[in-house]
């Protein structure tokens, strides 16, 4: 009589793997991260993470982004990302930012900017991420512009897309400006200057 081998009940739940996992490669970026940190941070062993992960911190890696982009980044974008947005979202936005590299926590950045930072040139995978939430943020940003447009609120010669493909450009240079000098008053100077063409 033969039985057949069952597999054994997976032990951990990937979601949770992938948080955590998220929250080191946001906390150390992609180089600085190894196995063993990635071992701790879970607490999930080697052997189970790679056959859960084929691929092992690579494969973890664009999932982490995937994740982040998926819970982390629409509560960052806010009320930026209703249809209705205008100058009040958009300005909200980036005090928001402002906000987030006043302190500490705020200070480790956006993950898909130390991203673009790190990796992009070289991995086509974590940069292709990249773009597409680059691309949300024009998006969204060009969305507000228009209803803004529309109702007075900026000039009626503003280009909603092409100011959004500045605002957005602003946004990353303010996240990288505020990890080596979160001095408050040139943060909101750089916001300023930049909403200072719309007007």
């Amino acid at each position: 009589m033969y039985f057949r081998v069952m597999p054994r009940p997976r032990e951990f739940e990937p979601d949770a793997v992938l948080d955590q996992a998220m929250l080191r490669f946001w906390q150390q970026g992609y180089r600085a991260t190894s196995i063993e940190d990635l071992v701790r941070a879970t607490g999930v062993k080697p052997g189970s993470l790679y056959g859960a992960f084929p691929g092992g911190k690579r494969t973890l890696f664009l999932k982490s982004l995937e994740r982040y982009s998926t819970l982390v980044v629409p509560r960052k974008l806010g009320e930026l990302t209703a249809p209705g947005a205008s100058m009040d979202a958009l300005r909200g936005y980036f005090d928001g930012l402002v906000s987030d590299l006043l302190s500490p926590e705020g200070r480790q950045g956006c993950l898909l900017v130390n991203t673009a930072i790190e990796n992009a040139a070289e991995d086509d995978e974590a940069a292709a991420v990249v773009r597409g939430h680059l691309a949300r943020l024009e998006q969204c940003m060009a969305t507000a512009l228009r209803n803004a447009r529309d109702t007075g609120e900026v000039r009626v010669s503003v280009d909603p897309v092409a100011n959004a493909k500045l605002l957005v450009a602003t946004c990353q240079g303010l996240m990288v400006v505020g990890k080596a000098n979160p001095d408050e008053t040139v943060l909101r100077a750089i916001v300023d200057t930049a909403f200072a063409v719309l007007a």
